[in-house]
């Protein structure tokens, strides 16, 4: 049982002056689950793209079953046994299952045509096997993000794997679909498979790992046995340092003046919604998935219309009718998609931190490249972006880092009000820390930040008061020592506002 099915040592790969990999080693075991976890840019996906033969190291082996393999292709890892599933899923929609399963490895009949009858029967007997709920006849496109992901399985299968990589396989999943996912994967260990799972989410590190490998700035750090595997040292070991404090609380300040307000607004799905925020507060924004918040986000910031209500700023009515009437009035906006509506992925660090304030940074039209330059450098040192430079593109930087530089690009305004929807959704531990310091240092500042989170440990951790939405209503404002989970779920669900003070 549990044999050594592969072995990767001293492994290092190197990208121009960035070493991505240094002298690192894994072991992988039949019958296992192994964890692999670190921070984002920490080399766990180059690892496992020089593992199923996308990238070839500069120094360093790999044995596969006791022998030294050379993976120059991903077609050389398919055929030893080793099957990466990249989190965005490789399906074609327009073909069937069968055809997606054998796509590449048809197999042949007679006169070389495509043997049809073998690809269903042989797509069916896996599919049964993982407990799929459609056909092979069924079309790829038709079928959720679960069952593709279920598509990419049988092909691994289909191609004999030994060794199954997967690189975030939850990341788009509901809770439901998840546990599925959670079964599949239990049957394959069953069936002698080792996988190697990457993850950020240190509660399905717990359900499912055998054993968890950590990696750090492109090293080996340690592997954990399940019952070793704490989340606190698993932290640890990822960040270098004990993260005691990390929500990174404050000492909490009486409030300042009212800095934004909003009376009843209506728009939409949002129905009579109102609430504030004070000067150097930390606002969450709290409620069930379709409860309205980043609706109601996106009519203050001016990015959604507003049929009734009043927006206040520093006690005045504010007119925001598009965007740059609400950063003209100091309100910054980081949205919960980054790279659909925040980034500009094929841009430097450069232009996207700065874009919000090249009218500032400008003379008879023409631009201070000079004082852009070191904005960018001043907030790359500030916030720890780890970018070669302000003229690296930031669609080639972790996720960690890319919200860090869309951060970059609101602070450079000088905010008085940041909202901020999702912030730490997709980044690793390390940055989250980071993302908690840069909102507790802005609030001290006296900026007024509202936080839009799904987290509610988060929410409970960083926020000096919790609004509460449901269906587009405002339902609950908790303070104090009420701000915990319970409270927090119950106003969730409530159909009536109510307001909830701190106990006496």
């Amino acid at each position: 049982m549990n044999e050594i099915v592969l072995e990767m040592e001293h492994i290092s790969k190197r990208f121009g002056a960035t070493k991505a990999l240094n002298d690192v080693a894994l072991q992988v075991r039949s019958h296992e689950v192994l964890a692999l976890m670190g921070e984002n840019g920490a080399g766990k996906s180059t690892l496992m793209k020089v593992l199923s033969g996308v990238y070839q190291p500069d120094a360093g082996e790999i044995r596969l079953g006791g022998q030294v393999v050379k993976l120059n292709s991903p077609g050389d890892a398919r055929a030893a046994g080793i099957n990466l599933i990249y989190q965005e899923l490789a399906v074609a929609p327009h073909m069937t299952v069968a055809q997606n399963v054998f796509m590449g490895s048809e197999p042949k009949g007679r006169f070389g045509r495509v043997d049809l009858t073998t690809m269903r029967n042989r797509t069916t007997e896996v599919l049964a096997s993982l407990g799929a709920r459609f056909s092979a006849d069924t079309l790829a496109g038709s079928l959720g993000i679960a069952d593709q992901q279920q598509v990419e399985i049988a092909r691994s299968l289909i191609h004999k794997s030994r060794v199954l990589i997967m690189d975030e396989p939850t990341a788009a999943l509901s809770d439901r679909e998840t546990e599925r996912l959670f079964e599949v994967i239990r049957r394959l260990r069953a069936d002698g498979i080792a996988i190697v799972y990457i993850s950020h989410r240190m509660a399905e590190m717990t359900e499912l790992a055998d054993r968890v490998a950590v990696m750090r700035d492109g090293g080996y750090v340690g592997t954990l046995l399940r019952a070793e595997a704490v989340p606190e040292r698993v932290i640890q070991m990822m960040v270098g340092r004990p993260l005691d404090d990390f929500y990174q609380r404050r000492e909490t300040a009486a409030p300042g003046p009212v800095r934004l307000e909003v009376r009843n607004v209506r728009s939409g799905k949002i129905n009579d919604a109102s609430f504030h925020v004070c000067s150097g507060e930390v606002l969450g924004l709290a409620g069930l998935v379709g409860a309205g918040r980043t609706e109601l986000a996106r009519i203050i910031f001016g990015a959604d219309p507003m049929l009734a209500g009043e927006i206040l700023v520093d006690g005045k009515a504010a007119q925001i009718r598009e965007p740059l009437d609400a950063m003209k009035l100091g309100i910054g906006y980081l949205p919960e998609d980054r790279k659909g509506q925040g980034l500009f992925l094929q841009l430097s660090a450069l232009a996207n931190t700065t874009m919000s304030v090249l009218q500032q940074n400008s003379r008879f039209g023409l631009l201070n490249h000079k004082a852009l330059r070191k904005l960018t450098q001043d907030a790359i040192k500030q916030l720890s972006v780890k970018v070669p430079g302000p003229d690296g593109i930031v669609g080639g930087l972790s996720g960690g880092n890319q919200q860090k530089l869309l951060l970059a690009r609101w602070l450079a305004i000088k905010p008085r009000v940041l909202i901020l929807d999702e912030p730490t959704r997709g980044v690793d531990v390390g940055a989250k820390s980071e993302i908690y310091r840069i909102i507790s240092q802005l609030a001290a500042s006296g900026v007024a930040v509202v936080v839009i989170s799904s987290e509610l440990p988060e929410v409970i951790g960083i926020c000096d008061r919790v609004v509460v939405m449901r269906e587009g209503h405002v339902t609950g404002e908790v303070t104090g020592a009420a701000i915990n989970q319970e409270t927090i779920m119950t106003y969730a669900t409530l159909a009536v506002p109510e307001r909830i003070a701190e106990p006496a």
